[in-house]
């Protein structure tokens, strides 16, 4: 695929939707990015000038921002989608907003256009109801910063056309992506599934007493953190022997926290209008300076943990069995 034949356009211009734009600017997009809130027009472009610049010194890429800069317009006028294939809206997580920031992007947009939302709460069965034309509507679920993750899930709705998940899981592999095809629509998608299971395990163990936040963090980081980069769950079962798992499952399943209501602990945060470090009030403490000090060091770690990552990808193994027999096969002959 040649991604400079591929307009793209971004609708919604936070945190996210920047870090979108640098991502799609650098796999060679020429990119229209839309702020739907006039107040996204006085960061936007410092913030994805940024991102560049960040990429440019560590190495991630070989030219200087303004380079990647020339294939991009930020504005709020909708009509520069027109020329857009895929069109990526990533506003807040509210239906009526998303519903009315759909009717303006079809309404400029060619019938034959792909587009998708960054929602990751929102079922996309759901949203393509809000839509003229749902067989073309799917989820494009990123993480953030999304220009230095591997990271994205490719949602169907039901009423979506599986060949154009099918595109975008191919497109997205220019995206430096190793991306995964959701089939069939569910809430919360396959990783948020997983992660909320554990993040609301890890809340029930600190409201019981049973450990810490930072031991439970510290559980995390030397555990799951240990080998999470280079394999998932079934390969790590797979590696360390699948009879020992399915021995404490019998036991430990039925221990587990299956609450369906929202855990105080992290309820009574946002009662007390905590954002973590946007605003140095989250689950931990913050000195004067100290959530500035951690956003630029998790900055930091984006670019080394993706520079590890990518020592490993996911058929690594398959490349060396594949060199391991070649090198064999030139020793018999």
């Amino acid at each position: 695929m040649n991604t400079n034949e591929i307009p793209v356009g971004i609708v919604g211009l936070g945190l996210m939707g920047c870090s979108i734009v640098t991502c799609l600017l650098i796999a060679g997009h020429q990119v229209a990015a839309v702020a739907p809130l006039s107040a996204d027009m006085d960061h936007a472009e410092r913030r994805i000038r940024e991102h560049l610049q960040n990429s440019w010194e560590n190495g991630l890429i070989e030219n200087e921002p303004e380079y990647y800069l020339r294939r991009l317009i930020i504005t709020e006028d909708y009509s520069v989608l027109h020329p857009c294939k895929l069109v990526n809206e990533c506003t807040i997580e509210n239906i009526e907003v998303k519903g009315s920031v759909y009717q303006k992007i079809e309404a400029v947009i060619k019938p034959d256009a792909i587009l998708s939302s960054n929602t990751s709460a929102i079922p996309i069965s759901e949203l393509q109801k809000l839509t003229q034309y749902p067989e073309r509507f799917l989820g494009l679920h990123w993480t953030e910063p999304a220009h230095t993750t591997r990271f994205l899930e490719i949602i169907c709705g039901d009423q979506s056309d599986i060949k154009y998940g099918e595109y975008l899981y191919e497109l997205s592999h220019e995206w430096g992506k190793e991306p995964i095809l959701v089939r069939k629509d569910i809430a919360g998608f396959i990783t948020n599934r997983l992660m909320y299971a554990m993040y609301r395990e890890a809340i029930s163990l600190v409201e019981n007493g049973y450990a810490s936040i930072e031991d439970v963090d510290r559980s995390c980081r030397n555990n799951a953190g240990y080998f999470m980069t280079m394999v998932g769950i079934f390969r790590w079962m797979d590696l360390t022997g699948v009879p020992a798992y399915h021995t404490v499952m019998k036991n430990l399943l039925p221990t587990l926290n299956n609450s369906t209501e929202v855990p105080e602990l992290i309820d009574k945060v946002v009662r007390e209008g905590g954002k973590g470090v946007l605003n140095s009030h989250g689950f931990y403490e913050y000195e004067p300076g100290e959530a500035e000090v951690w956003e630029e060091t998790f900055k930091e770690f984006t670019y080394e943990i993706r520079e590890l990552a990518l020592k490993y990808p996911a058929d690594i193994v398959k490349r060396r069995l594949a060199e391991k027999n070649k090198s064999e096969n030139s020793a018999d002959s």
